[in-house]
């Protein structure tokens, strides 16, 4: 179960290293690139609620064993596939895999170990996640660099493999009160979804005010107002909407939103710019980043011992969003071409002790600001708010880079006449992470020129996006801290009970230092 979840996550993480060289070696459109990654996203942050809904009612191992073969099968296909078409949907299965072990893979662990051997094995589990998120990065710049893009797809169908020998010897476990699958809530959760992130991702290409990109839109605001009376006539919905009522509660889900907004937009998006600002190998990239990712295998033991010593989880976690926020708008202050590890190692590491302070905390305190008939749901919609918010926030950000570069390449390109690419064309290739394309073009005495240009003009981008997010993550922050403040004596939220995430945490620090 560990090795599924270190592999997961650098599917995350890792996919966006490896851009430049899919885009080199397919010649695709930058829209079509980024769905390597948004596809992979997107049915993974989609699928959550209705694979834990299918674990408990048809089998953890059954569903997990299909989510195996499903996620192996899709690898495969990812490291053979020379069309881009083939690869985009390949990731896409594979997310639907990986939805579909994450979900039975966490309930086979609550069932199959009690006590403090539970803590034990969720502390491990918390700190293999970490290290998926912190390598992923690296593993697959140097698999891209030595051998090939393709190679990283392969590692990760044969370390799959290993799991598959494996489950026969798992035990099998249903739930004794698992009703059916809300199939009409996740079709139009689905669909919404779908719809908002292809909105998002091609509204750059399209145009933001063309009928095919409103229409998408607008088609997702639909489906999600159909979502709503959906759930809400369902006699099982697959998800309570009276837990939006929950103050804390929904303050605890917006935190993961707040890490998408400054941590994990980097993951997937900075890289690329290290590697044309900076003239970074897909490796050197992917190494610099664990300067963000490595914290994280630290400072969860951090918030718990803070939490001992008599700090309120709410103090840890304004610490916590504290140190995103300013982490973020730190980048956004010192990011340049040719910036140097020196400049980087602050922001960065800012960045990784924010999300380790509240990494695995959150999930705790979640659980215990809900009644216990409502945890399924309330991790499930946890889960799913921080894998949508990351799926939809990337593809934004994203797409905001291609926006802003090509109002800046629009006013100066005409300057490089040698140039023979559009406008378009070149915000494209840059937000791949490709300058040395457009630059062979070009006679050896206006490279260095238009090198200026185009990274000066991809950094001014790279400022905007980050002061906007930093801008967000101070809102939602203040919005949390807000509405983490305990209830008067004598009232309740939402019907649930107020609870204190303290012995969450104390656990998660107790049985983090038995692992170690």
């Amino acid at each position: 179960m560990l090795l599924t979840l270190l592999i997961l996550p650098t599917s995350v993480t890792g996919s966006g290293v490896a851009l430049p060289h899919i885009g080199r070696d397919t010649d695709a459109s930058l829209d079509l690139l980024q769905w390597v990654v948004h596809a992979y996203n997107l049915t993974f942050a989609s699928f959550m609620l209705a694979c834990g809904s299918l674990a408990d009612l048809l089998g953890r191992r059954r569903v997990f064993a299909t989510g195996a073969v499903v996620f192996t099968a899709a690898s495969l296909v990812s490291a053979v596939s020379t069309d881009i078409y083939v690869l985009d949907v390949s990731r896409a299965i594979a997310g639907v895999g990986a939805a579909a072990l994450l979900t039975s893979g966490s309930s086979i662990l609550a069932t199959t170990f009690k006590g403090a051997t539970r803590n034990r094995v969720f502390a491990a589990v918390g700190i293999v996640t970490g290290g998926g998120l912190a390598l992923g990065a690296m593993i697959a710049g140097i698999l891209a660099d030595t051998l090939g893009w393709r190679s990283f797809y392969g590692v990760h169908a044969a370390l799959m493999a290993l799991v598959l020998i494996a489950i026969p010897f798992m035990g099998e476990s249903r739930s004794e009160t698992a009703s059916k699958v809300d199939w009409a809530g996740t079709v139009t959760f689905v669909g919404s979804l779908f719809l908002l992130m292809l909105g998002v991702v091609e509204g750059p290409q399209w145009g933001w005010s063309s009928p095919g990109v409103l229409g998408l839109l607008v088609g997702a605001a639909l489906l999600m107002a159909v979502f709503v009376v959906v759930e809400r006539r369902h006699p099982h919905p697959m998800f309570d909407l009276a837990l939006l009522r929950n103050g804390p509660f929904m303050a605890l889900c917006l935190i993961p939103v707040v890490v998408t907004f400054s941590f994990v937009i980097l993951l997937p998006l900075l890289p690329n710019y290290l590697v044309v600002a900076n003239g970074d190998s897909s490796q050197a990239a992917g190494t610099t980043m664990l300067l963000m990712t490595l914290p994280i295998l630290v400072t969860p033991l951090v918030a718990g011992r803070l939490v001992r010593q008599g700090w309120t989880p709410r103090a840890v976690f304004a610490l916590s969003l504290a140190c995103l926020t300013l982490g973020v708008a730190w980048l956004a202050v010192v990011l340049q071409p040719g910036i140097g590890l020196g400049a980087l190692t602050g922001p960065l590491v800012l960045l990784g002790i924010g999300l380790g302070l509240n990494f695995g905390l959150v999930d705790g305190a979640v659980l215990n600001v809900v009644s216990p008939e409502s945890t399924g749901t309330a991790a499930g919609f946890l889960n799913t708010l921080r894998l949508g918010s990351e799926a939809v926030v990337i593809a934004a950000a994203g797409s905001a880079l291609v926006n802003l570069t090509q109002s800046w390449f629009r006013d100066g390109l005409d300057r490089f006449p040698a140039y023979d690419g559009g406008v378009a064309e070149l915000a494209n290739k840059v937000n791949s992470g490709d300058l040395a394309d457009p630059l062979a073009t070009l006679p050896t005495g206006v490279q260095p020129a238009f090198r200026d240009f185009v990274t000066e003009g991809f950094t001014d981008a790279w400022q905007a996006v980050l002061w906007a997010s930093a801008a967000i993550c101070c809102a939602l922050s203040i919005a949390i801290y807000v509405m983490l403040a305990e209830p008067k004596r004598g009232t309740t939220v939402a019907g649930d009970p107020p609870a204190d995430a303290a012995s969450a945490a104390d656990r998660h620090e107790a049985s983090a230092q038995s692992l170690t």
